[in-house]
């Protein structure tokens, strides 16, 4: 699929998606919104793909909604009011872009660039590692606007605790990417320059692990994040005996005993 508000690279096993509106900080458009969906299930569908690195181009990682198209747009109001509170009693899931992140098992790196607030925010937290270039900035903005944040109030409090959650996500403060690792926001903080670097260097580490094993760790991870104990030592026992069970274990177990290299085919 080609695409008009991001760029879709694949280097190896690893996809790389890039938000393409410089001149706006990469603010969010619908269709930038409809595009980061598309390219996320194309990531997901592709078996080629194994890790998925998000960043922005230009000085910004994700500046939010653009506000004017988004919020401001002729038709925004009754969207919102009438369709998408339908959306809401039907039990569907609102349409944003980075939602799709929560539901697929395959790791994803956000390499915060620049400022990365409003839902900008909220995708890099929806990234399962996030790796920040030292100009990078962070802020849970919503109240600013009159609305309340999105998949930031599920995934903050798991990382920087309750109070520091309440504390960001209320004053509406915007942190820099220093304070962003010492609350344990972020997982690394590095020069500018090295910033993609790090991230493709990341991305091909776990990339070279064993697919299936990959995707059934981050489901047990998720999983146990909302189960019971039971309930997970039985998901993590049928998981590990399937993993127990394919030519990617024997190759693991294989290369051990030769002194080499795995080479995993996922399967």
């Amino acid at each position: 699929m080609s695409y008009k508000e991001l760029i879709y690279q694949v280097e190896g096993n690893v996809a790389v998606i890039t938000l393409n509106r410089p001149d706006t900080l990469n603010a969010l458009t619908m269709l930038t919104h409809v595009e980061l969906m598309q390219a996320i299930d194309d990531c997901n569908k592709d078996d080629n793909v194994r890790v998925i690195v998000l960043t922005g181009a230009g000085r910004g990682f994700c500046a939010g909604d653009d506000v004017k198209e988004i919020f401001l747009h002729p038709d925004a109001k009754n969207l919102k009011g009438k369709e998408m509170t339908l959306k809401f009693l039907q039990g569907e899931c609102l349409p944003t872009g980075g939602h799709e992140l929560l539901k697929i098992n395959k790791p994803s790196i956000a390499a915060v660039n620049g400022a990365a607030v409003g839902y900008g925010c909220d995708i890099s937290l929806m990234c399962s590692i996030r790796i920040a270039s030292e100009k990078a900035k962070f802020g849970e903005v919503f109240l600013r606007m009159g609305v309340i944040p999105e998949e930031s109030l599920l995934i903050l409090p798991r990382l920087v605790g309750l109070a520091k959650a309440y504390e960001l996500l209320l004053t509406t403060d915007i942190i820099d990417a220093r304070e962003a690792e010492r609350i344990g926001m972020v997982n690394k903080v590095v020069p500018h320059e090295q910033l993609m670097s790090t991230a493709m260097e990341m991305a091909n580490k776990i990339a070279k692990k064993p697919p299936v094993a990959v995707k059934l760790a981050m489901e047990a991870i998720r999983r146990g994040q909302r189960w019971n104990l039971d309930e997970w030592m039985s998901f993590h026992s049928l998981a590990f005996n399937y993993c127990f069970e394919t030519e990617d274990h024997i190759e693991s177990a294989t290369a051990f005993i030769e002194k080499r290299d795995p080479v995993y085919k996922g399967k």
